[in-house]
């Protein structure tokens, strides 16, 4: 769980450029609720602006499984609303960097 563990430093911290440091150049993102593809500097843009709006907290977050090619972890989002999301993440790695990253949410009950 070392690359798990050191992004999840990077996020605590706030540290936009260490966070993007653990993605590949060629690192993209599938949007499972439009059907979308985000490239490394368009996920930038997305995580930088999330981070800045700070609209929600991480209620609980832990890895699931990590090993040299894939990472899955599961975090509960909580928003300002009071409404929850179950978030999981399946990030694919590639020269100890993550390349492809797919995620699905579940609302919650409050």
């Amino acid at each position: 769980m070392k690359l798990y563990q050191a992004l999840k430093k990077a996020n605590e911290e706030g540290d936009h450029e260490k966070v993007m440091s653990f993605y590949h150049e060629n690192f993209e993102f599938i949007r499972h609720q439009t059907g979308t593809t985000v490239n490394k500097a368009e996920f930038s843009k997305f995580v930088a602006e999330g981070n800045s709006k700070s609209t929600s907290k991480m209620a609980m977050a832990r890895c699931i499984y990590e090993n040299d090619d894939i990472m899955v972890d599961h975090s509960v989002m909580r928003f300002p609303d009071g409404s929850r999301e179950s978030i999981i993440r399946v990030r694919m790695i590639e020269d100890g960097k993550i390349i492809r990253m797919e995620t699905g949410a579940t609302q919650m009950s409050a």
